[in-house]
């Protein structure tokens, strides 16, 4: 009799533990828990913890609930003007309702990947390449909305949608090169005249100050020849203003008597050169040979 009830004590013990295995579940702290009893959704959800659960009646499937970071696979896409480009992109998705995704959707990952390969691929055709390289950051908030708006029915929330990298062909690579170089000729230019322009007013301003001082001319003369002698030149080159030409020109008086005139040769520039010599470049008259009538005198 003893032993009957021994062996009855060990079996319910047996079956007791068998039972609270099939019935006890541990949720993890990232992660939820959905019960389906006899086929049908619990509204109420299991915390992290040990979760209780009746065997056979019941089953427990849990939803992740972390940040899923998914790759969107690279897409062959034409542009709004007509340019063939490579794109990825990343997905950044978390669950929101772990009952809506259970129940609304059969694999909510699989579903979330085609609905960004296809927006991915509508954004890029509505969009220009210089949109697609320069202000990609509004085409993001674009892709968002898109992704967004099927995912919110199952129960998912599209966190953050970045477009990772954009490959060009070769020769619209050639052809942005090009342009590239142009834009920055054409800049050159600009700043190069802007520059002649501004030196231009300068030197006029400082020819008026010159014409009302002329000893600043004189002064900017010496100032050069300081600057050509730091160099340690064996050549000096002086230049001679032809305001001092002028000068000397007004300064020497005129000359009277017909021997001067045959006997110093008048230069060009009005200064006068001794008899005998003359300049490089310079002609001097021939002289007037007497008439027979004075040599027989």
């Amino acid at each position: 009799m003893i032993t009957t009830v021994i062996y009855a004590l060990i079996a319910i013990m047996v079956l007791g533990a068998i039972w609270l295995k099939a019935g006890v579940r541990i949720v993890k702290q990232f992660e939820r828990g959905v019960v389906f009893r006899f086929g049908q959704v619990r509204p109420e959800l299991r915390a992290p913890g040990l979760a209780l659960i009746m065997p056979v009646a019941d089953r427990l499937q849990k939803v992740n609930m972390q940040v899923v970071t998914m790759p969107v696979p690279a897409q062959d896409a034409i542009t709004r003007d007509n340019v063939t480009v490579h794109v990825d992109a990343v997905i950044y998705f978390r669950v929101v309702d772990p009952v809506r995704v259970v129940v609304g959707v059969q694999d909510y990952e699989a579903a979330i990947r085609q609905v960004a390969l296809a927006s991915l691929r509508s954004i890029i055709g509505k969009s220009e390449l210089d949109d697609l390289l320069s202000n990609r950051e509004r085409l993001n908030q674009g892709l968002e909305l898109m992704i967004d708006s099927p995912a919110v029915g199952w129960g998912v929330h599209i966190d953050r949608v970045e477009i990772k990298d954009v490959v060009l062909p070769e020769s619209m690579k050639r052809s942005m090169s090009r342009q590239a170089e142009a834009e920055r000729e054409r800049r050159s230019r600009i700043i190069t005249a802007e520059g002649e322009l501004q030196a231009s007013k300068k030197l006029a301003q400082a020819a008026e100050t010159m014409a009302l001082h002329p000893a600043a001319l004189q002064l900017r003369l010496l100032q050069t020849v300081v600057e050509v002698a730091a160099e340690k030149n064996s050549t000096l080159v002086l230049p001679f203003p032809v305001e001092l030409l002028r000068f000397l020109e007004r300064a020497t008086p005129p000359e009277s008597g017909q021997a001067t005139a045959h006997s110093t040769p008048t230069l060009s520039g009005g200064l006068s050169a001794p008899v005998g010599q003359h300049l490089p470049g310079t002609r001097i008259p021939n002289q007037v040979a007497p008439n027979t009538a004075e040599t027989g005198r």
